[in-house]
């Protein structure tokens, strides 16, 4: 049987979705016709009693078993050799590969390259690279280099090119980042709620902060340089938004914009995580599926434990895979009682609330 944290009724439920983010983390022996398939294998599922899952490859062909010509389950470890690859001469190029580029290197076609790119890192080789240079900008600037030194050393052509793929995403100018916010108008107040006072604030692009227990000494950590401005008129609307969020969850937070900023896979994680519906939950090993890390369920968790705006990113959804609360920045009251509000179905509660 396979090694890692799965049992077998969700390695089936995975094949049973065809579910291509866990490609690689398991292989479905079908013990009647001595072959064994990828979990996404378009092939015609067999019946649940004739199956035996395997960690790997290695360990089905150990019991006599011989791969898929459909599915090809052994070329897993070539899609991620060829993913590394291509990461590596991202990282190592100062001008951005053509897509052609990065294919050739790997002996795929540039449109079957893309997907399977897509699929391990989820993003496109295209968005990964600018995420990548965007990181490093962001970086640079908070390490004090000089704005222009930084826009090049990240490898951007020039400030042009910088500013109209930074536009929206920074929050502030380059210049407000690398100065601790100086420049930068940030509104924030702390508010009582039934979960207890909660700290929001946010920049014009929208929330960059929703915590409980805070107040204006977490932001001046954050943001030393910055103009601190509690309340006002704009903001107060954006606040009774979030307050009205956060006291009934379920009708959804789409429609509240948030300014947040972190690494290609953190921010890959948070899209993720406004994506589960309310009432329902994910567990880590979930998460990291579904931005095409299976393996990366530690990290997971780490990108969940950073997030800096509670609720509207819902990290209170993610669980334990035994489906126990696990941990939350807040106390486990408050992820309790939200996933009260909400209806989560299965999940044990706190009697303490």
């Amino acid at each position: 049987m396979s090694g890692d944290l799965m049992d077998d009724d969700a390695r089936w439920a995975a094949v049973l979705r065809r579910d291509r983010a866990l490609d690689g983390r398991f292989v479905t022996g079908v013990l009647t016709t001595g072959i064994y398939c990828r979990p996404s294998c378009a092939a015609r599922h067999p019946h649940r009693d004739n199956i035996r899952f395997f960690a790997d490859g290695a360990a089905a062909r150990s019991a006599g078993l011989r791969p898929c010509k459909r599915c090809l389950p052994d070329d897993v470890a070539r899609d991620e050799g060829a993913v590394l690859a291509a990461i590596a001469a991202i990282k190592g190029s100062e001008e951005p590969l053509a897509l052609a580029d990065l294919a050739g290197r790997t002996g795929y076609s540039p449109t079957h390259f893309q997907r399977v790119f897509t699929r391990h890192t989820g993003l496109s080789p295209a968005a990964y690279a600018r995420a990548l240079r965007e990181e490093r900008a962001r970086q640079a600037l908070s390490d004090g280099n000089r704005v222009t030194d930084a826009i090049y050393d990240a490898g951007f052509s020039g400030p042009s090119r910088f500013y109209e793929n930074m536009e929206g995403r920074m929050g502030m100018t380059a210049s407000a980042w690398v100065n601790g916010g100086k420049g930068a108008t940030i509104h924030w107040a702390v508010v009582p709620t039934s979960l207890g006072d909660m700290l929001v604030a946010a920049t014009t692009k929208g929330v960059c902060r929703l915590s409980f227990a805070e107040g204006r000494d977490a932001l001046e950590e954050r943001f030393p340089a910055a103009e601190l401005i509690e309340g006002g008129d704009a903001f107060a609307a954006l606040l009774g938004q979030v307050v009205e969020a956060v006291e009934a969850p379920t009708g959804g937070f789409d429609h509240i914009p948030i300014d947040v900023k972190g690494t290609a896979f953190q921010e890959a994680v948070w899209r993720e995580l406004r994506k589960i519906p309310a009432g329902e939950t994910r567990s880590y090993s979930d998460i990291a599926a579904a931005v095409g890390k299976p393996k990366a369920v530690r990290a997971a968790g780490s990108a969940n434990g950073a997030n800096n705006v509670a609720v509207l990113i819902p990290c209170h959804r993610v669980v334990r895979s035994d489906g126990s609360l696990g941990g939350y920045a807040y106390g486990l009251p408050i992820k309790d009682e939200l996933l009260r509000r909400e209806g989560a179905p299965g999940q044990p509660r706190l009697d303490d609330f």
